[in-house]
């Protein structure tokens, strides 16, 4: 199947990165989003973001204006339905994402893929929501969309063999490398990554070592281009909290139970960048 019009559902930090990437492609691209002033907001940001690429001269002037004529908005999901491909980056909550799936099965045309950005729901539980679950399938992007290479192609035991192999050829025309996942919780990366992440807070919470010297030993000990706190700040504590209390309820295993210091850090507010303080502080200067 060709894919030549794709919607983005969701123009937040993920969904605007996303829409972005997929204009950049050349795809005619809709992004939706819950109301004008979120919508206002992403579309900002997107426009900030290839404003930043013709200053660094890395987009050309005219390319950026081609890029800006094949995106549009909108606050109505109805608008979605000439596409051939759908991807969800909404809010991570199972109910609301189920709902919008049922949505958009009954909006998209009969040949559509539905995918989903998510990072921990599960992509089966989605697709058992519409009336087409061999054309569901995840596709998750890692933040920052517009710069990081891979996506996570995620397939359930639903999803066909044409689905798959149209959404592995469309991350490649994006210019992004995929890797083939099954449908897990935490798929590869986040499988890996959040007990990483979880065991630097228990390394901290102990007094093993300072946040600098921890985020300084993973980058210069293991090459890592940012340490794990400083990681932490840009992802979003709120979000790694979310993410590792899903997978410790369906794995129930200790290294994936949130530690008390982060759910302190939550509770107080203290997000990361989003919110100006996190392990570091982010207010401006």
């Amino acid at each position: 199947m060709a894919i030549s019009k794709v919607g983005v559902v969701g123009c937040g930090l993920m969904g605007g990165g996303i829409a972005q990437v997929v204009a950049q492609a050349g795809y005619a691209t809709t992004v939706v989003e819950a109301d004008q002033a979120l919508l206002d907001r992403g579309l900002g940001g997107i426009r900030r973001s290839l404003d930043g690429l013709v200053d660094k001269g890395r987009l050309a002037p005219d390319e950026r204006d081609r890029v800006r004529g094949r995106l549009a908005g909108t606050v109505r999901l109805d608008d979605l339905a000439e596409v051939d491909l759908v991807i969800e980056a909404i809010t991570e909550n199972p109910v609301i994402k189920k709902e919008t799936f049922a949505r958009l099965d009954r909006i998209c045309p009969a040949h559509a893929l539905l995918a989903s950005n998510t990072s921990s729901c599960t992509i089966t539980e989605l697709a058992t929501a519409t009336k087409r679950p061999a054309q569901v399938l995840g596709l998750h992007f890692f933040n920052p969309a517009p710069v990081m290479k891979l996506v996570e192609v995620i397939r359930t035991i639903l999803t066909g063999d044409p689905a798959f192999k149209t959404a592995w050829g469309f991350v490649q025309s994006l210019g992004k490398t995929p890797v083939a996942v099954q449908d897990t919780t935490g798929f590869v990366v986040n499988r890996l990554l959040v007990p990483y992440l979880l065991e630097a807070i228990r390394l901290l919470e102990s007094g093993v070592a300072s946040k600098e010297d921890i985020d300084q030993a993973m980058k210069l000990g293991c090459g890592y281009p940012m340490g794990p706190f400083t990681l932490l700040d840009l992802v979003g504590l709120d979000t790694t909290l979310y993410v590792a209390e899903v997978m410790f309820q369906e794995f129930r295993e200790a290294r994936f139970a949130p530690p008390p210091l982060l759910r302190r850090m939550v509770l107080a507010g203290h997000l990361g960048k989003k919110s100006g303080k996190g392990f570091y502080d982010h207010s401006p200067r």
